[in-house]
């Protein structure tokens, strides 16, 4: 059975960020994932990680300003500086909080940029960065948004994603594959996941639409859970959805599987 990790960035909003991880932990949850730790000292979040037996399995580099509606920076001719400088900071906390994955966000399309320009920076600056991170010991990932959450945003399908992976040619460069997002884009999930096991890491979750829970939209999760399992799928599930009440009084859907994965330890 996979193992489901809580974003607290979309779980637990009714505690404070730092008391989401001994809520998740209560819960049952093993792992967590979360945007970014950025605001908050490393040491912090270790001892919070710590404490609750909590394995930090994701975050993303900085994605520039996030409050003014930055969502990346890997494909911005401008920004390759602060790109790169954002690749060492997010290797320092990721070391410190033992997470061996990173997302480098892709960015947001600029208006009058040349669209050759965009994919020869976006493919150079992944470059940097799965060699930096590959000599850290953590995977790069990339993931593919939908365009109707986040409008304009590079990276938007399958294909793109693992037509990018050859392109960058690195070993060290994985397809974060997020269910939600591309059911919307394009559907056909179980195929995808099953073509392309060995570039997918990591798996994100919500259903659609809504962006809530498992059991709330059109996605057969029991039936995609279980392909996973037939498929020998070893990485966790981030639950990056919106509670359409409480988190935890909105977990039914999850109580079976944390039980069978606690069975089998």
């Amino acid at each position: 059975m996979p193992r489901f990790a809580a974003n607290l960035s979309m779980l637990y909003g009714e505690h404070d960020f730092l008391d989401r991880f001994a809520a998740a932990a209560k819960d049952g949850f093993q792992g967590v994932e979360y945007l970014f730790p950025y605001a908050f000292e490393k040491d912090a979040l270790v001892e919070r990680l710590q404490t609750s037996g909590l394995t930090q399995v994701l975050h993303n580099m900085p994605p520039g300003d996030w409050d003014a509606g930055e969502r990346g920076m890997a494909c911005l001719p401008d920004r390759i500086g602060e790109f790169q400088d954002g690749v060492g900071k997010a290797i320092d906390y990721a070391t410190a909080l033992g997470c061996t994955q990173l997302h480098a966000m892709a960015g947001l399309r600029p208006e009058g940029v040349d669209p050759d320009k965009l994919d020869e920076t976006y493919v150079e600056n992944l470059r940097f960065a799965a060699a930096k991170t590959k000599e850290a010991g953590i995977k790069l990932l990339i993931e593919a948004i939908n365009t109707i959450d986040m409008p304009g945003f590079y990276l938007s399908t399958s294909a793109q994603a693992l037509s990018t992976i050859e392109t960058v040619g690195s070993d060290n460069l994985y397809f974060q594959y997020d269910i939600y997002h591309m059911q919307i884009m394009e559907g056909d999930l179980v195929r995808t996941i099953e073509a392309n096991l060995d570039k997918i890491p990591h798996l994100q979750l919500a259903d659609t639409p809504g962006r809530h829970e498992p059991g709330t939209g059109e996605i057969n999760y029991p039936f995609v859970f279980d392909a996973l399992d037939r498929m020998g799928y070893k990485g966790w599930i981030g639950c990056e959805y919106k509670p359409k009440a409480g988190t935890s009084e909105g977990l039914g859907w999850l109580r079976p599987y944390l039980a069978t994965t606690a069975a089998a330890e």
